[in-house]
């Protein structure tokens, strides 16, 4: 099943690269991914 998540937020700074790297993951069918960042630096939407 498709997710999609829809907010008013651009990515920013490094997220770009997080974000494709967590889909490069996905599509490699890693078990477990960690996204690693300090307080504030936009986890939640990456």
């Amino acid at each position: 099943m498709p997710f999609k998540l829809y907010a008013n937020y651009k990515p920013t700074g490094d997220q770009p690269e997080a974000i494709q790297r967590l889909i490069d993951g996905l599509n490699k069918n890693y078990k477990y991914q960690t996204l690693l960042g300090v307080t504030g630096s936009g986890k939640t939407f990456a």
